[in-house]
């Protein structure tokens, strides 16, 4: 009886031992599923356009700015965006497919036949809780606006953010110095050359935060230019109450002995949780004949005022705009096909996301 009694002991001590471990490895498993998240987010956008003071044709009448251009019924981009945050790693690849797409990775493909799809690819590292360093290719630093149309007020673009970068790829470290400053220094390929380098160029950058206001500089060298780019950029916003925000934005770029300037404000008023109507006004004048505003004189500018209303109705926002841009010199066509120095347009779009 006594040798029975000794060996359910073991039996027992060693099942509880089993059950002990066991316990052990399946919370170490699953404080490693809470600290790793795979996740998936993205939008759809579509819009109509159409000129108010010019034709609707096939002359493709537009502003000379990114994305929401196209005439009468048009896409925008599918983007789906997966993400694996970790403890200390992880990554995001940001696919976009659309006009719109197409347009934001404008320099791929280079070499590989799946570049133009490729709007961000980049992997991290938290070295500690205050330094984060990424590479890979990442959307730019600069300006207000942003390429997906959900993080943006406004559907249509602005100048400097249609003439300042989209994409940089390189290598960046992000430092938190204290709750209110932060610094990131960068050192990355030509801007929008996304996917290599292809002659050994290389441009810095170095972004300057404080309490939601940032002072971002770049410069180098670009591909196919004799002088270094040098661009300096603030952005930044205020609450002035629970409902009215007023964004900032300013630039300032020499690329090769041309370049451009402009600024830009952009109140917003929340009228209730389901609509809110902002105004973007913008001066952007070129140094030269850069050719953004399409005037084909040197030191052309433009005044552009767009009127977006946002309503929301679930993840769908519905985006009703106006639009008038005012140029220095003729750089658009009325609708007697002369030619004129404004442009009235509007359009609707729908960008729902997920």
């Amino acid at each position: 009886m006594k040798t029975i009694y000794l060996t359910n002991i073991v039996k027992n001590s060693i099942f509880l031992a089993l059950t002990l471990l066991s316990a052990s490895i399946f919370a170490q498993d699953a404080d490693s599923l809470k600290t790793k998240k795979l996740s998936i987010s993205g939008s759809v956008d579509a819009y109509f356009r159409a000129n108010l003071t010019a034709p609707n044709d096939e002359m493709m009448v537009a502003p000379g700015t990114s994305f929401a251009n196209l005439p009468g019924f048009a896409l925008g981009m599918a983007n789906v965006v997966a993400s694996y945050d970790g403890e200390k790693a992880g990554f995001v690849a940001d696919l976009v497919f659309g006009p719109r797409g197409t347009d934001a990775v404008f320099a791929s493909p280079m070499y590989s036949n799946t570049g133009d799809i490729i709007n961000q690819l980049y992997a991290y590292w938290n070295v500690s809780e205050s330094v984060t360093l990424t590479m890979g290719n990442f959307n730019t630093f600069l300006g207000y606006e942003v390429i997906s149309p959900v993080a943006n007020f406004n559907y249509s673009t602005s100048y400097m953010f249609s003439y300042g970068p989209f994409s940089h790829t390189g290598l960046k470290a992000d430092f938190a110095l204290s709750e209110d400053f932060s610094l990131m220094l960068a050192v990355m390929n030509s801007t929008d050359l996304t996917e290599f380098n292809p002659d050994g160029k290389y441009t810095g950058g170095l972004q300057l935060g404080y309490k939601g206001q940032f002072l971002n500089v770049l410069y180098g060298k670009q591909t196919g230019l004799y002088e270094p780019t040098f661009q300096v950029d603030y952005t930044g916003g205020f609450d002035l109450s629970e409902e009215f925000f007023l964004g900032i934005n300013a630039t300032y770029n020499d690329t090769d002995s041309v370049g451009f300037y402009g600024a830009a404000l952009y109140p917003q008023y929340t009228f209730s949780e389901s609509f809110a109507l902002g105004l973007r006004g913008e001066y952007f004048a070129e140094s030269g004949d850069f050719g953004a505003i399409g005037t084909g004189v040197e030191d052309s500018s433009v005044f552009a005022v767009t009127l977006t209303g946002n309503y929301m109705v679930e993840d769908l926002t519905i985006k009703p705009e106006l639009r008038l841009d005012s140029t220095s010199e003729e750089a658009f066509i009325d609708n007697d096909l002369e030619a004129s120095k404004s442009l009235a347009s509007f359009l609707i779009a729908f960008v729902y996301s997920f």
